[in-house]
């Protein structure tokens, strides 16, 4: 009965540590790209929007999509989707694209904001911390729990 005190919040405070470290490795290559990568004339080949909740008290959220294609400087046509994205974009509009050479796929059409970047990570993060901290905390209460009552419940 002890372990289920410490594998639930173990496991929930893994996943939150896991999805820090995709959190700062995506920040990453947004700010690679738009520091180093190469520019493309890219042109919108769909828009489309997705939503999710509206079940009970939840409130709807739409998703706007766009998917771009330009050519790399070596010739080869890329196709990629990206979420988010202006909603001035319109199908058949042209954007400026930035991208890696070694990972093209993973370009984006989103103009350079660092301190947009920086912020939504950040409150990212901090969400994640105090999961996490909560997790901990959970998880030396139910330890004083039972090194107090000597394993058994009251």
């Amino acid at each position: 009965m002890e372990l289920f005190f410490y594998a639930v919040p173990g496991l929930m405070l893994a996943g939150f540590v896991f999805a820090a470290y995709l959190l700062v490795r995506r920040a990453r290559r947004i700010s690679r790209t738009w520091a180093h990568g190469l520019t493309a004339e890219a042109r919108c080949l769909r828009t489309y929007t997705t939503t999710s909740g509206g079940g009970g008290n939840t409130s709807v959220s739409t998703t706007l999509h766009h998917v771009y294609e330009f050519t790399t400087r070596e010739g080869r046509t890329v196709r990629f989707e990206e979420e988010d994205g202006p909603g001035t974009v319109l199908e058949g509009d042209f954007v400026t694209v930035r991208y890696l050479p070694e990972l093209p796929q993973q370009a984006t059409a989103k103009p350079p904001a660092r301190g947009s970047l920086v912020a939504g990570t950040g409150c990212g993060l901090a969400f994640l911390g105090v999961a996490s901290a909560f997790c901990v905390g959970f998880m030396i209460f139910a330890h004083l729990i039972f090194a107090e009552s000597d394993g058994l419940l009251p």
